[in-house]
This record gives C-alpha cells, structure tokens and sequence, in this order.
C-alpha cells in the first residue's frame, strides 16, 4: 500500500499575528512555524498503516523552501520520502489543488500508485475545507471528510465521522482521498534517531507551474479581540462595600 499524506506550513497556533504594513501578508520574522494538528494526525495514521500492512509512506508540502523544515519533521516521525512544490506564492484552493493532482500525475509516471491520500480536514491558517475534495474530483476518486477513525482491509477504508452523539460509518473502495481532523489518534514525538534518520531520507523538489488566482485577495485582516474592562473598586478594607454592592447586582447576596 502506498500512502501520500498533503500538509502546509502554518504559524504556530496561540502566536500573535501581525500583518505587513500593505497587508497583503503576515509578519513572519518572530513566528515559530508547524503544520495544523489535522495533518499531524494524518501523518500519524500513514505511519501507523505502513507499520502495520508495509508499503511507502510519502509527506507532500506546497509552500516556500523553508518547508523543508515541516517535511523532516514529517519524516523524522517514520514517513518515508518528501515532496516539495516550492511556491513563495500562498496559491488559493483551485490552484493549490491542481498543483498537487500534477505532482500524482508525476508519482504516477514514475511508477507509484497511490491508494490513499489523506489530508487535514482544513488548514489552521485559511480553513479552506476545499483542497482535498478538489484533488478527489479531479482524480475521479471517492473522499470522505472530516474522519475520526479509519482502517484498512481488502482494498477498502472504514471511515468513522463523529455525529449527533455516535458515529456515521462510511465503506469506500479503495484508491481513496481522506480529510482528517485532531483526535484521530495521538501522534508521537520525533525521537533524536529519528531526525538523524529523516536527514537522510529523499526529498524532491519541483516548482509547479503558475496558475492564474480563480479568487483575487483584497487584504488581510485581524479578527477583532475580545474587549475586556477592568473595574477597581478600591483599596484594602475600603473596598469592602463595593464588593458587596458587586454581589448583590450578580443576586449572589440579598
């Protein structure tokens, strides 16, 4: 079985953003980079798949050179070979898309299958939701959303969706493209042999051909904060009675 799993490097989750004076783009020079829990999970599971029934395992990434950094990581944890389409440019989900499809197309060439495919349920920067139901159309394969469970046996995948208190279970056939979200399964740290081991391990590059935008990007902007208020209501013994007025206007005291 061969496996390929899509992921994008991200601002770490819990950063402060800030945008560039034109706000076209964020500020990256103080921003700690990874990818979105989701493909963590998706990674994990590739890993554990491999582990269990053989094959290859293969990390895709499209985004600027420094995402070599997320793929050694990928591979540090066990996946086996990288692919870089190296674009300075934050390709919206059209293009983004069809970048991948040519890199399968290329796989495909080349003398690899894949059979499966997975992908975050959605970026932890722009929450496309739309990348890996692109590439499934495209590919004219079956793709199931938002998974948490999945196994494979006999050339077919089970795949579990939580839903109103249980879980939606879906059997598809297999080559299959997945979008998974955190809570899959808990992935494992890179051990120190490990990133030895990735440093090692093949990763191609290749720049995809530019595409013209299908959606035009006005600017950026921050989502406002949550407004909060400070009230003193004054100092040691004095503020007693403000304190108990407090509790009254709450109907915590009579």
């Amino acid at each position: 079985m061969n496996i390929l799993c899509c992921v994008k490097r991200v601002p770490m989750t819990g950063g402060t953003i800030v945008l560039t004076a034109d706000e076209q783009a964020i500020q990256t020079q103080h921003l700690g980079f990874t990818i979105s829990p989701h493909e963590e999970c998706g990674v994990e599971q590739a890993v554990r798949l491999i582990e269990a029934d053989g094959g290859e395992s293969v990390v895709l990434a499209l985004g600027p050179a420094e995402a070599e950094e997320q793929l050694r990581d990928a591979m540090a944890l066990g996946i086996d070979r990288a692919i870089l389409l190296q674009s300075d440019s934050d390709l919206d989900g059209a293009a983004t898309a069809d970048a991948i499809v040519e890199a399968i197309e290329a796989e495909r060439a080349a003398g690899t299958e894949f059979d499966l495919i997975f992908f975050g349920n959605e970026s932890a920067d722009n929450g496309n939701y739309q990348v890996g139901i692109r590439v499934a159309h495209a590919l004219g394969w079956p793709c199931v959303t938002g998974l948490k469970g999945i196994s494979v046996e006999g050339g077919r995948a089970r795949c579990e969706q939580e839903a109103g208190g249980g879980r939606d279970v879906y059997d598809v056939a297999l080559p299959a493209v997945v979008t998974v979200k955190e809570g899959l399964n808990l992935p494992r740290y890179p051990s120190v042999p490990g990133r030895l081991r990735a440093k090692r391990k093949p990763l191609q590059t290749h720049t995809p051909e530019a595409r013209e935008a299908g959606v035009e990007k006005l600017r950026l902007k921050l989502p406002e904060g949550q407004h909060k208020q400070a009230e003193i209501l004054g100092h040691g013994p004095d503020a007693a009675p403000a304190v108990v007025e407090v509790l009254r206007r709450a109907g915590l005291v009579a």
